[in-house]
């Protein structure tokens, strides 16, 4: 088995939005936020790039990537640290045809390949003050459809 249990793989699943941390070229960080986020294997999580010609400058330069997946509702991720690969030929064709499955139609400019190195959950400091889950959700449920329903 690899680094990405069961649970992060759930979580990268049903949230596919990924916050991806590059690093520019004058040591800045760059977060982009990144819908295509997947599982490829055990070890590895693909994105694509669609309009971020910034965050593949950055990857060229540096490989190093780290990705947040976050559930807005429970406020529970996980944080996946690693190295990048823009993928090329054989391996971009197999990762188009990975994202025409899952039904994606967008036009993508490059897939990039994430070695996942160190992985580690994020949890909301509302844990700690004695919330449960279920009363998290509900309070994040109410804000977004208040959010959502004003006039």
């Amino acid at each position: 088995m690899g680094i990405l249990t069961d649970d992060m793989r759930r979580m990268v699943e049903e949230q596919q939005l990924g916050f991806i941390a590059t690093v520019c070229t004058d040591g800045t960080p760059n977060l982009s936020p990144k819908g295509t986020t997947a599982i490829w294997d055990d070890e590895h999580l693909v994105f694509a790039d669609i309009c971020s010609p910034g965050t593949i400058a950055n990857l060229r330069q540096n490989p190093a990537v780290e990705i947040n997946v976050v559930d807005s509702l429970s406020r529970r991720g996980y944080r996946f640290k690693g190295t990048a690969t823009i993928l090329q030929g054989v391996q971009l064709e197999q990762a188009l045809a990975f994202y025409r499955k899952r039904g994606s139609a967008s036009e993508k400019q490059h897939v990039v390949l994430v070695k996942v190195e160190r992985a580690a959950p994020l949890i909301s400091p509302a844990y700690g003050q004695g919330q449960s889950e279920s009363q998290i959700k509900a309070h994040w449920r109410r804000y977004w459809h208040d959010l959502w329903n004003r006039s």
